[in-house]
């Protein structure tokens, strides 16, 4: 048999039955989400059919919380976009507490809203906050929905699940406004501060202007729209961000005879990631807040969102290669979320190619906003207050000004949606609305954050000192390096 040696290594080489862990693991991964994905489409699918031959109200609830469940993990998975884009963005001897900060930021919002948050924001009471429901307690038979509904949570009695897992979902968001907080102050905040602070805007000031959107408030009388939250969770994060930057002041020489010196992120590449998780994670930020597996809907919702961001990059990327003289990927990764941003408002309401627009100018506004910005000596090491606050209140006037009109839609209930926008041809009275929202929680939210911001200034202290700040947060605030061996940390 010797001329068939030369087979052996082929047919029983060793190598063929080595397993590579990572790779078999990222292909179950991959198998996993696939079949979710399949899952999820074919209830959905099944949902219209049986729509339309009397679907059984339980399987209806199934379905309906299956959706919401799964759009509410892309949410929180958000949370590893956040922790990667601004632990990039920051130089390394800071990244332990980005990390730290980004990982905590949840469990205390978590904490906050389920003691006061949701009850504030979604419970009944006055048009200005909340008065029940405190730690979820108080009457509720969800899932029955409308007239048949009885509760303490009159304001989203239209949503067909159990009561825990539409907590589980806005707690999500929650997280998110506190966690835009987290890049705007980085590099020189106290953590106490940080954690502190934290607190109390996701259980207070978030909470109470929430409900005057969402939970059914004075603006929501008024004929004010923000279907995913660009007002109700991401300019509300970039206002608290800003006040805490300007009471910060910018970090150790950053600016330099009258001069901005740059302070360069430690990993693009992560911060790429971050950028691209988050892009995911929006697919169930806007499409999930249908609360229901309404499949034409949410593909509606889905191609928006998804038109915006892509829009967004493209404008940053053109704005930036004509302004700054260089497309800077920095900048493409803000404007792929400033799209993001822009279209949360707006994404029901719209049609695809008004997306496109609203994406594409949210794009080209980042890249001057980040530049104003830094004019001003405001130290955003991030762009958080770029992104979420400025391209938040643009988002919001958007629907004044692209809106397609109530019943337009078919997934509108009848005489709902913001009425049509200006430059489709309907009057000011939208945009109108829009700007006293965003007025009214800007407003708001400043004299909260600053009340805090304060009050933490004179009694705990804010900034770290000086030699803190110099070596690291990483070292002087956790006592731990991040790439421990690796790096010199004095960079």
């Amino acid at each position: 048999m010797p001329k068939f040696r030369h087979l052996r290594p082929k047919l029983f080489c060793p190598k063929l039955f080595r397993i590579n862990p990572k790779r078999f693991l990222g292909r179950w991964i991959i198998l996993a989400l696939t079949i979710v994905f399949v899952l999820i489409s074919g209830s959905a699918g099944f949902a219209i059919e049986a729509a339309s031959v009397g679907i059984p109200p339980d399987v209806r609830v199934v379905l309906d919380t299956i959706w919401v469940i799964f759009t509410g993990i892309l949410v929180f998975f958000m949370n590893a976009g956040f922790c990667m884009l601004e632990t990039g963005f920051c130089r390394s001897k800071n990244a332990v507490n980005l990390l730290a900060k980004n990982l905590i930021v949840f469990a205390l919002s978590t904490a906050a809203y389920w003691a006061i948050g949701f009850a504030l924001m979604y419970g009944n009471g006055t048009p200005y906050f909340g008065q029940e429901g405190f730690f979820l307690h108080g009457l509720d038979n969800s899932p029955l929905t409308g007239d048949a509904y009885a509760g303490a949570f009159q304001s989203l009695k239209w949503a067909g699940i159990p009561l825990n897992v539409k907590f589980f979902f806005q707690l999500a968001f929650a997280g998110t406004a506190a966690t835009i907080v987290s890049g705007a102050v980085a590099e020189r905040i106290k953590f106490l501060a940080f954690f502190i602070f934290s607190l109390l805007l996701v259980g207070i000031s978030y909470s109470t202007t929430g409900h005057w959107i969402w939970g059914g408030g004075w603006l929501a009388k008024l004929g004010f729209w923000d279907f995913a939250g660009s007002t109700v969770v991401h300019s509300v994060g970039g206002w608290a961000g800003l006040i805490g930057a300007m009471l910060l002041g910018p970090r150790i020489d950053r600016y330099k005879n009258g001069l901005g010196i740059a302070m360069p992120g430690h990993n693009l590449a992560i911060s790429t990631l971050g950028c691209l998780i988050l892009w995911m994670g929006w697919f169930g930020f806007n499409p999930g807040s249908t609360l229901s597996a309404n499949p034409m809907e949410i593909g509606h919702i889905l191609v928006t969102t998804n038109m915006a961001a892509a829009m967004g990059g493209i404008g940053a990327t053109m704005t930036s290669w004509l302004y700054l003289g260089k497309p800077d990927l920095s900048m493409i990764i803000n404007g792929i979320l400033a799209g993001l941003v822009g279209i949360t408002a707006s994404c029901a309401f719209v049609a695809t190619s008004s997306g496109a627009i609203i994406g594409f100018l949210a794009g080209a506004i980042v890249v001057f906003s980040v530049t104003f910005l830094d004019r001003l000596k405001i130290d955003d090491p991030v762009g958080a207050v770029s992104v979420h606050l400025v391209c938040g209140v643009w988002g919001t006037l958007a629907v004044g000004l692209f809106s397609a009109g109530p019943n337009v839609f078919p997934w509108y209930g009848e005489g709902t949606g913001p009425q049509m926008g200006v430059l489709l041809g309907g009057d000011l009275q939208q945009l109108f609305n829009q700007l006293i929202g965003v007025l009214a929680v800007g407003g708001f939210t400043i004299l909260f954050a600053l009340s805090v911001w304060l009050l933490l200034k004179s009694t705990i202290g804010i900034r770290v000192t000086p030699n803190q700040e110099i070596r690291g947060l990483d070292i002087s605030e956790h006592g731990m390096e991040a790439y421990s061996g690796f790096l010199d940390l004095r960079r």
